[in-house]
């Protein structure tokens, strides 16, 4: 398996974005990752990886590229002058066939436009979607999307998001008639935004020849229930969800390390309880679940954290292989057709 691997952009610089790379190559047999960057900045990167990972080198080629996408571009800007960058050849590679799947920590609205405009996207979807998987309760999970790649959508947008979400659901975790909401400020019909409003409506209409069950309105609470399969809303609003829940989950894990550690008594508990405590702070660590998929393009983008160190961005190319490894455009594309 082959994946183009944009190591520009993140705010840790290429350093932790080769070494998550190498650790993936290293865990992975058969995986192979191009590398998109100035050569020499990514050779002397490669030089200093610690010797358990050096191994990884003769599976991570380098394609020199000189110029990257700055974290101010704007989509305008990428479009018109971007060709020569790291993301959009790497993006390019994609297209080519060169390569399986892209990875990218770079410039959110760059990555989606120059995505869009380099692979396409599946019939009768207008704008690409970013989406992760949310850990709820009983083990399951909820799908949040937009994240960030369209911070304003109409309904008819909202609608397209509900479709390719449900697929996604059905296609990965095998949800036969997934339960869809549209994230509000409340249940009732009357709060919320015109958009959010207008495509309540549409979906009501259409119910009965949905792919999927509509249960109306969810507020934010409602994602980590473990009752819905996916929750839709505008770019903003997911984008500011998925923070605060990163950062709650954090805060979580140290105020349990902390209560524990605050007593004698409680350091013998922290003690005895240490396994259960090391599970909790895995199952909740944010860096486990980095990586979102850029939904709609005839291709597989994923759009990791730009702040993620070496393990995050290596969680963000597992991402990757599982989506190449479901043959996720290919599975959604076949299983509905969005123009109908």
């Amino acid at each position: 398996m082959r994946l183009a691997i944009d190591v520009m952009g993140g705010d840790q610089g290429p350093h932790a974005l080769i070494e998550g790379a190498a650790r993936a190559v290293i865990e992975t047999p058969g995986l192979e990752l191009i590398l998109f960057g100035p050569h020499q900045q990514i050779s002397a990167e490669l030089s200093r990886l610690p010797r358990p990972l050096a191994a990884a080198t003769s599976r991570l080629l380098v394609r020199d590229v000189a110029h990257s996408v700055a974290a101010t571009a704007t989509a305008a800007w990428a479009l018109r002058r971007g060709q020569s960058t790291s993301m959009a050849q790497m993006l390019r590679c994609l297209a080519q066939g060169d390569a399986l799947a892209g990875v990218s920590v770079g410039n959110t609205a760059a990555l989606v436009a120059l995505a869009r405009r380099e692979l396409g996207m599946l019939a009768g979807m207008s704008r690409p979607a970013i989406s992760t998987a949310i850990p709820a309760r009983g083990g399951r999970r909820c799908y949040l999307l937009d994240l960030g790649a369209n911070v304003d959508s109409p309904a008819s947008r909202l609608v397209e998001f509900a479709l390719i979400g449900a697929a996604m659901a059905e296609q990965v975790d095998g949800i036969a008639r997934p339960g869809v909401a549209l994230l509000n400020v409340g249940a009732e019909s009357t709060k919320g935004s015109a958009s959010v409003r207008e495509a309540d409506r549409l979906l009501r209409e259409s119910a009965d020849s949905l792919p999927f069950a509509y249960l109306g309105y969810a507020e934010g609470g409602d994602i980590f229930q473990g009752e819905l399969d996916v929750i839709v809303c505008d770019g903003f609003a997911g984008n500011a969800v998925l923070k605060a829940s990163e950062g709650l989950a954090g805060m979580l894990v140290e105020r349990v390390q902390l209560a524990f550690a605050s007593r004698p008594r409680g350091r013998l508990a922290s003690w005895i309880a240490k396994p259960v405590l090391k599970h909790l702070k895995q199952e909740l660590d944010p860096v486990r679940y980095n990586g979102a998929s850029l939904l709609g393009l005839q291709g597989i983008v994923v759009k990791s954290h730009g702040g993620t160190r070496a393990d995050g961005f290596y969680y963000a190319i597992r991402r990757a292989m599982q989506e190449v490894e479901h043959n996720l455009p290919e599975r959604l594309a076949k299983r509905w057709s969005f123009n109908e």
